[in-house]
C-alpha cells in the first residue's frame, strides 16, 4: 500500500515543472545549436549537444524527472515543433533513421539518474554519464542500422560497420562533455539537491 509520504515523494511538484521545462528546452537548444557550422554532419548523423543536455538532464533531476523532461522533448517535436535537428520537427520524424538517438535519450537519463540516486559521489557521476553515452550509441547507432535497412533508402554500401565509422567523429567530444556533465552535476547538485541520495 502507497504511504501518503512515498505518493507525495512522487508527485511533481511546480519547482520540478519547471526543472523539467528546462531541460527540455536545453535540449531543444542542444539540438540546433552547430547547426550554424557547415560541417557539423557526418554521414547521416547531425553533430549536436542534445546527448549532453540529456544526461545532464538525468544527473541533476534524477532518473524520473530526467527521463521525463527528455519524454517532454520528443513529444513537442513529433507534435511539429521545429525543436529536432536541422529544425525539423513532426510525427513523420519517427520514421528518421536517427531517430533512435532521441528515443535513446530517455533511456540514458533514466540510467543516469538511477545510478547516482544511488551514489552521490563525484565518481559516480562521471561513470553514470560515460554509461550513459553508451547507451545514446548503442541505442542510437543500431536504431540507425536497422531504419536505413528496414524502411529507409540507405546509402550506396552501407554496412553495420559504416553505421559506426559515422559515429566516431564525435566519440571524442561525446566523451570529453560527459565527464564535464559529471563533474558539472555533481557540484551543482550539492547545490540544489534535487535528487535525495540513498
Amino acid at each position: 500500500m502507497t504511504t501518503v509520504a512515498e505518493h507525495t515523494h512522487h508527485k511533481l511538484r511546480t519547482v520540478d515543472i519547471a526543472y523539467i521545462g528546462l531541460f527540455s528546452t536545453l535540449i531543444m537548444i542542444g539540438a540546433n545549436i552547430t547547426s550554424i557550422v557547415p560541417f557539423m554532419m557526418v554521414g547521416g548523423v547531425p553533430i549536436t549537444l542534445q546527448t549532453f543536455f540529456a544526461i545532464l538532464a538525468g544527473l541533476i533531476l534524477g532518473s524520473r524527472k530526467g527521463a521525463l523532461a527528455c519524454t517532454v522533448y520528443m513529444c513537442i517535436g513529433l507534435a511539429g515543433a521545429p525543436v529536432f535537428a536541422r529544425f525539423s520537427g513532426g510525427f513523420g520524424q519517427i520514421l528518421s533513421p536517427t531517430f533512435g538517438f532521441i528515443v535513446s535519450f530517455i533511456v540514458a537519463a533514466f540510467v543516469a539518474g538511477l545510478i547516482v540516486e544511488r551514489s552521490g559521489t563525484k565518481t559516480s557521476y562521471v561513470v553514470a554519464a560515460l554509461i550513459a553515452t553508451a547507451i545514446n550509441y548503442l541505442l542510437g547507432t543500431n536504431w540507425m542500422y536497422f531504419a536505413y535497412k528496414l524502411w529507409a533508402s540507405a546509402p550506396d554500401a552501407f554496412t553495420y560497420k559504416i553505421a559506426w565509422l559515422w559515429m566516431m567523429p564525435p566519440l571524442p567530444k561525446d566523451i570529453i562533455l560527459a565527464i564535464f556533465a559529471g563533474i558539472f552535476a555533481y557540484r551543482l547538485q550539492k547545490v540544489l539537491k534535487i535528487i535525495p541520495i540513498k
